[in-house]
């Protein structure tokens, strides 16, 4: 069967953006109700139903870049990779881990005052600026310093190459499935959306306990450090040990149903961005 070919690092970079910032600007709510449910100080101490858009200006400066760096590394791997095609389910573990580490670089910093503006973790902000992403930013300059923007970075890999090694290596697998399925070289935007909805809600549902990790040390207040800062192993078993497993899943509801849905936006429109792309690119080409 044929495929499509790899887009080049400049569609794969425009087309990322886009899928980046549409996805997140879209479900911001259900994110920020799910960080809500995963903090420590309870749902409704966090603000509950109130102010879901806390925090969105951060998530708009960090979206596209993130996500742009993301795909051009992940196409660019996938490209040049040495793997045989027959195990290319390795290629696409490796290059989604190597893109999700270097997107992390720039996607942790906007999550960590995305976190804090969610759930006004940000104890000596006045009333007007409290839950604000510049008020998050201040805080966390004053408090820990640059080091603090990368708070919970080992954690955030931790999550992120376990979901992405699923989650990609299904969407490609559901893409091919289902071209053949189809009698097609390939899919259109809006089934590969289908694909990586479902490709998404798999990997969601089965990394919740690190994704509530993750949210519990961008949360943490204590300065970063000191000897009192737990590792992620007893962080993991101060929830557990305190909480039950049921707190280590946690807002896996909305975090399914929001990495589902946004897993069809988020990869039906880099797919249909890409389409796009080429199309001009060859329409530019005849002319």
């Amino acid at each position: 069967m044929g495929e499509r070919l790899s887009p080049s690092f400049s569609q794969s970079l425009i087309a990322g953006g886009i899928a980046g910032t549409s996805v997140d600007l879209l479900f911001y709510p259900l994110d920020t109700v799910k960080t809500r449910l995963q903090s420590a100080q309870g749902f409704f101490n966090a603000g509950g139903f109130r102010g879901i858009y806390k925090g969105v200006g951060s998530v708009v400066i960090g979206s596209a870049p993130g996500a742009a760096v993301f795909f051009s590394t992940y196409d660019t791997l996938k490209r040049i990779s040495p793997i045989p095609k027959e195990k290319e389910a390795i290629t696409y573990v490796i290059s989604a881990s190597v893109a999700e580490v270097t997107a992390c670089l720039i996607r942790v910093p906007t999550e960590v005052v995305k976190s804090r503006a969610q759930t006004s973790s940000t104890p000596q902000d006045g009333a007007k600026t409290r839950g604000s992403s510049l008020a998050a930013a201040r805080y966390i300059l004053t408090h820990d310093g640059l080091a603090g923007f990368y708070r919970g970075f080992g954690t955030t890999i931790t999550r992120e190459i376990p979901f992405t090694s699923i989650q990609f290596p299904l969407y490609e697998f559901f893409k091919i499935r289902l071209a053949r399925a189809l009698h097609r070289p390939s899919l259109g935007a809006h089934e590969a959306a289908v694909c990586g909805s479902v490709a998404g809600g798999v990997a969601a549902a089965l990394t919740t306990p690190l994704d509530v990790l993750k949210t519990r040390t961008m949360l943490d207040l204590r300065k970063m450090g000191t000897s009192d800062t737990p590792s992620l192993l007893s962080r993991l078993l101060e929830i557990y040990t305190k909480e039950g497993v049921k707190a280590l899943f946690a807002g896996v509801v909305p975090r399914t149903l929001w990495i589902s849905a946004g897993g069809a936006v988020f990869l039906g429109a880099y797919e249909w961005s890409v389409q796009s792309l080429t199309g001009v690119e060859k329409r530019l080409h005849k002319d």
